[in-house]
């Protein structure tokens, strides 16, 4: 066995006197976007001994388990990487391909054995012939990449799948159910979503979600040590591109609008995915089966906000004002078939509210996971990133990597054209994907490829995941 590495982190000297730690934190808060996390009401004094003395490091045994990931370059999946490999992990992940920032991350970390390639199989265009291509994915003509799969699990202890709408998701869950099952996994920890159908016959099924259901379904069948994560809205889905449900669609006077079928004033669960699932999947893995194994269900969110609170929470962390609209779900890009029929089966789900919000169906289908939140959550993890801190700290950086410029101009004074916000910066006015290519042309693989958010930040990013 290697030897143990670890380093003594340096003692930093204590500031002269309490009025010069103020200045340098007043002198913080002036920068809008870089403001310090610590709460205004705590005194700064009473932690004088975190300031002027560190114990040094003490050496760490590192765990000797290693877990498979799928779909690696999503939003939960990178985030329980990232944390994960740093306290030792391995982790042999699943890839679609090394394309964009998120990939490269994971790709390069020493602590990764890279998978790259397709949980699905495609026949040749010549077999595709009237397949119905909505019934489980948005993808024709699928198989199941059965030799990837086997090949995830080996020498793996634990598993955290998330499936996606990449291929048939109920055959591909089922095949990583199996697998997972000879290899002998310890823990299986599935992102699972409701069928609302399931919980009441009047309300519709969303197709995506219900696949997950159905996953789920089966994970219990066959007997997995398993816990089910319901993961509630990300914040990191809001954009001022042109992207259905989640879009701010910027106005003249450079405020924002975000129009969804959600009552504004139900509840609705929140959760920032990039910063807090990992640290959240990491604790019920060390916590272990005895205390959330037998099929547990954990509701994994944050915060409780109606669509008006989420608006003015968010525009206090970004500064700008953000009015909610309720109305139908705009469809300004191309997207996968399957995603446009579950964009349509949401709308009439939240239809059946009308004007009463306490007639809206729960997010989680299940009311008892929402009276949890965000006690179970919290138990897990207890510093999560809330909509507020997200919008001040990561929305416009994310924006900015993504192509847009609103931030820049605001640094600069403001005042400029807001209607050329949405372009990539080279002046060419016609990218809303960020990317260079209109989001209506055609390519040869347009029938395979989920929806997939073109910039420096989101180039193949699976961000739906």
């Amino acid at each position: 066995m290697p030897a143990e590495i670890y380093s003594e982190l340096a003692i930093r000297p204590a500031p002269r006197d309490i009025k010069s730690v103020n200045n340098i934190n007043n002198e913080e808060k002036r920068h809008k976007h870089s403001r310090s996390s610590y709460s205004e009401a705590s005194p700064l004094a009473s932690r004088n001994n975190s300031l002027t003395f560190r114990p040094a490091k003490r050496p760490m045994p590192s765990p000797d388990k290693t877990i498979a990931v799928i779909n690696a370059s999503g939003r939960q999946a990178a985030s329980l990487i990232r944390v994960a490999t740093a306290v030792g992990y391995h982790v042999r992940a699943q890839l679609r391909n090394l394309e964009g920032v998120v990939a490269t991350e994971v790709a390069t970390n020493p602590n990764v054995t890279i998978l790259q390639g397709e949980l699905y199989t495609k026949e040749r265009p010549a077999e595709r012939t009237n397949i119905d291509v909505t019934k489980n994915g948005p993808i024709s003509g699928i198989g199941v990449n059965h030799a990837l799969i086997s090949e995830l699990f080996r020498g793996a202890q634990l598993a955290f799948i998330n499936t996606t709408f990449y291929g048939d998701e109920i055959k591909i869950g089922e095949a990583l159910a199996d697998a997972a099952k000879r290899a002998g996994i310890q823990h299986y920890v599935y992102s699972s979503m409701p069928d609302h159908h399931a919980y009441n016959k009047d309300w519709p099924s969303l197709p995506l979600w219900a696949s997950k259901h159905k996953v789920e379904d089966y994970v219990r069948k066959v007997g997995l040590p398993a816990t089910f994560v319901y993961t509630g809205i990300y914040n990191n889905n809001f954009t001022s591109l042109p992207y259905p449900l989640f879009c701010t669609e910027m106005q003249p006077d450079g405020s924002w609008i975000w129009q969804a079928p959600f009552h504004p004033d139900a509840k609705l669960p929140w959760l920032d995915a990039e910063h807090d699932v990992g640290p959240a999947i990491l604790q019920i893995f060390k916590d272990g089966i005895k205390k959330w194994g037998g099929g547990k269900r954990i509701a994994l969110a944050y915060e409780m906000l109606t669509p008006r609170e989420a608006c003015r929470v968010f525009s206090r962390g970004v500064g700008r004002p953000v009015r909610y609209v309720r109305g139908p779900i705009e469809v300004k890009v191309k997207i996968p078939e399957g995603y446009r029929i579950q964009l349509e089966a949401l709308e009439e789900l939240y239809a059946l509210g009308k004007d009463d919000p306490k007639k809206q169906p729960p997010y989680f289908g299940d009311i008892t996971l929402e009276e949890n939140v965000p006690r179970d959550a919290l138990e897990l993890w207890e510093g999560p990133r809330g909509l507020e801190e997200y919008a001040r700290e990561v929305f416009p950086l994310e924006e900015q990597a993504n192509g847009l410029t609103w931030m820049l101009e605001e640094d600069d004074g403001g005042g400029g054209d807001h209607d050329h916000n949405h372009h990539n910066g080279n002046g060419n006015g016609g990218s809303h994907n960020g990317g260079g290519e209109h989001p209506d042309s055609e390519t040869e693989d347009d029938d395979d490829d989920g929806l997939v958010m073109r910039g420096l930040k989101r180039d193949d990013e699976e961000w739906l995941a």
